[in-house]
């Protein structure tokens, strides 16, 4: 286990705010611990990030079958944001199917899969088998329960019974 500490301005805090981000995206993230802290000059955020190390190949249980050594991918920068709510939509749904039958989530689909469900607008259990790593048995176990969820349309906040998003 490691600590990084980092200083991020409240007034023009970006080029900060992406060295943190940065840093976040790629490491094994444990705890984040920030504190406001406000001097004469100005406010900054104070933040104390505890991180496991990655040791070569191992895989640090970052989320794949194997230890991948994948760059981590912010699926909501790659998807529109009309896809990226599908996609929080099936995120959803693979935990409640693999906590249901007792399985690590991507035993089920990747992430990497159900953005290709969205992305290529999966719209059927033939196209479902097109994307990579996803056979016969899953789409027979799970391509129903999740072409449902990919077809079932947006509820705005207002049909939902929520407040809209701020």
């Amino acid at each position: 286990m490691q600590l990084r500490f980092f200083r991020v301005p409240v007034v023009s805090p970006e080029p900060f705010a992406e060295e943190l981000n940065r840093f976040l995206r790629g490491h094994r993230v444990l705890t984040v611990q920030r504190e406001l802290v406000r001097e004469d000059a100005g406010a900054y955020w104070a933040l104390c990030v505890e991180y496991l190390e990655s040791v070569g190949g191992a895989g640090e249980g970052t989320g794949g079958a194997g230890g991948s050594n994948k760059p981590k991918v912010d699926y909501k920068e790659v998807l529109s944001e009309a896809d990226f709510a599908v996609f929080s939509r099936l995120r959803l749904l693979r935990k409640e199917v693999a906590e249901r039958e007792g399985l690590p989530v991507y035993a089920v689909f990747t992430n990497e899969q159900m953005a290709a469900m969205v992305a290529d607008k999966v719209d059927s259990l033939a196209s479902l088998g097109k994307i990579d790593g996803v056979g016969a048995a899953r789409i027979q176990k799970y391509g129903a329960l999740f072409l449902a969820s990919i077809k079932q349309p947006e509820v705005g906040p207002d049909e939902a019974g929520g407040k809209p998003a701020a």
